[in-house]
């Protein structure tokens, strides 16, 4: 089991570059098909996205054992809201990949029989589930870092006069600014939360729960990747635990 973390461990950073190129090409096909590029030129450049999205399959074989091990370890954490949202979390990630492991085996033919349409809105229903309690992550430590900040600077409570309505516009203000002040100065929070923003576009699209089109699925998809490799070649920048 140790080998296969290793393994998916040492392929992570490949399986984000091949992500990025998928979505690119996603981008690019868009862009193409809207300006009234040559359905053959449209066609190829989908068939680039569908080898990226095949090649990312294969990179992701085994990751599922890497999610139950490192929920194994959070669900030992001291802190009751994080170890819920993490390993919740973690244990979606496992059936996730568990599911696109499966949808790859229909792809190369291994599963012929498969359903491949029931098996991805199964698989994109365990991401968005992982991406909410990420996100319920980031939110808690968002708020428990904004409590601090205002202990240490005395503004717990906002101060304001003139009416009722000016005194809640101003604390309304006031929190406002603490919240971006406590991202500015936490850059592995704020690029967490970005990262996990454009990645809940994805399954929401793909389930049919928030329509939008190719072309925005794609862009967040691309961004949610480079902010991946991002904190995967600056570990300083990945939020911990």
């Amino acid at each position: 089991m140790d080998s296969w973390v290793r393994f998916t461990a040492q392929s992570q950073g490949r399986e984000r570059i091949f992500r990025a190129a998928q979505y690119a090409s996603a981008l690019l096909a868009y862009s193409l098909q809207k300006s009234g590029a040559s359905p053959e030129m449209v066609s190829r450049v989908k068939q680039l996205e569908a080898h990226m999205s095949l090649g990312r399959k294969l990179f992701r074989l085994g990751n599922s054992i890497e999610a139950l091990e490192v929920a194994k370890r959070t669900i030992h954490l001291s802190d009751l809201v994080l170890r819920f949202c993490l390993t919740i979390s973690h244990l979606n990630r496992a059936m996730y990949f568990a599911c696109d492991n499966l949808l790859w085996a229909g792809k190369v033919g291994l599963a012929p029989r498969l359903d491949q349409d029931k098996w991805s809105q199964r698989s994109f229903r365990y991401y968005l589930f992982a991406l909410i309690m990420n996100l319920s992550r980031d939110a808690y430590d968002l708020s428990l870092l904004a409590e601090r900040e205002a202990r240490s600077r005395g503004k717990a409570e906002a101060a304001g006069g003139g009416g009722a309505a000016t005194a809640t516009a101003g604390r309304a203000r006031a929190r406002l600014a603490l919240l971006c002040r406590v991202l500015r100065s936490n850059p592995p929070l704020l690029l967490d939360a970005l990262r996990n923003c454009c990645d809940l576009l994805v399954p929401l699209d793909r389930l049919g729960l928030l329509k939008t089109n190719p072309g925005v699925v794609a862009f967040c998809g691309l961004a949610s990747s480079v902010l991946s490799i991002l904190t995967i070649s600056q570990p300083w920048l990945k939020l911990k635990p």
